[in-house]
This record gives C-alpha cells, sequence and structure tokens, in this order.
C-alpha cells in the first residue's frame, strides 16, 4: 500500500471529534456514538455525552440490537489505544457503517466537548 492509498483509507475510515459534532448537528439520527472502553469503575468515570457504554468484550454478543441504518461511530481512550478498532472490525463484518473517532475520549475532553458520567 502507498502511503496515499493508506492516508486516503485512514480518512474514510476515521472522523475527527470535530468533524463528528459538525455532522451529527446537521443529521442528528445518522450517528450512534460507542464507547467501547473496557475498565472497572474507579477509572472509566465518564464517556462523551450522548454516547453509549458497549464495552468491546461485549459488543458481539448485542450485534442484532444495534441499528442498521446509521452510522456507528467508535472509539475507546486514545490514539494509544486500539479497542476502537477492534469494534470496528466486528461491526464491519456483521455489515454496519463504521467510522473510528480519532484520538477516543482523550481527543474529545482536550477539544472541550462534553462528557457525562458513566452509571
Amino acid at each position: 500500500m502507498s502511503k496515499i492509498d493508506y492516508f486516503k483509507a485512514k480518512i474514510e475510515a476515521t472522523i475527527s471529534p470535530m468533524d463528528f459534532m459538525q455532522a451529527a448537528k446537521s443529521e442528528p439520527d445518522k450517528f450512534l456514538l460507542i464507547d467501547v472502553r473496557n475498565a472497572p469503575p474507579h477509572i472509566m468515570k465518564e464517556k462523551a455525552s450522548g454516547a453509549t457504554h458497549i464495552p468491546l468484550m461485549h459488543l458481539p454478543d448485542i450485534l442484532g440490537e444495534l441499528p442498521k441504518n446509521k452510522t456507528i461511530v467508535v472509539y475507546c481512550w486514545d490514539t494509544w489505544c486500539n479497542m476502537a478498532a477492534k469494534a470496528a472490525i466486528i461491526l464491519l463484518e456483521n455489515d454496519f457503517d463504521v467510522l473510528e473517532l480519532s484520538g477516543g475520549i482523550a481527543a474529545w475532553k482536550a477539544v472541550g466537548f462534553s462528557v457525562e458520567t458513566i452509571e
């Protein structure tokens, strides 16, 4: 794969927090934002506002409950975390439209987007 092909594929498969917010604002019913992080509650205290928390280990069990008519945007901790990529593969193999949120929850918070407590 050439460098240009790599970067084109990367752009096709990811969305930045800013682009997601803009797209979700113009088409609010098009997306489902899913937090796929696995962690104990004392570590994982918050998620992006409006996100659904489905830990990666539980994702295969609930595929039938997810909408096929939405673009699913998955995220994990940061650029060093690959749980969102693993979730995207599972979803793509099951015919979902998927994007990975670039930078995960760390990027989301870094740009000042709202978070909510995970209960």
